[in-house]
């Protein structure tokens, strides 16, 4: 991933309304929500929730469909995956994590003995 789209995304998601709700849409799932769920979930007015999903889908964060007379957004999580894959790249000063645990730095000890 180059660095402009991870900096668009990590500008999106610096505001508090947008991180929430791109939140809310991880757990929706693939199938996503109306706009309108949203709008209730978050409880945000319409007109600020509309900029807030533009700013996420012109980040590649979020993606939106029509189903009927609705529009239902869902994250985009082949984006989510590429975003913290790049926060992650370089994790453990490169060496391989163990699969269960979380991401830990080597001590300058334990680079010196590696």
């Amino acid at each position: 991933m180059e660095s402009e789209p991870v900096i668009r995304a990590l500008s999106a998601l610096a505001q508090e309304h947008r991180l929430a709700l791109f939140r809310l849409l991880v757990q929706a799932g693939p199938e996503g929500l109306a706009a309108g769920a949203i709008a209730g979930a978050l409880e945000v007015p319409a007109s600020s929730l509309s900029h807030h999903l533009t700013q996420l889908t012109n980040a590649g964060l979020i993606v939106q469909r029509r189903e009927s007379r609705s529009l239902i957004y869902s994250a985009d999580y082949r984006a989510m995956n590429a975003l913290v894959g790049f926060l992650m790249e370089n994790c453990c000063g490169g060496g391989a994590c163990a699969p269960d645990t979380a991401c830990e730095p080597n001590t300058d000890e334990e680079r010196k003995s590696a």
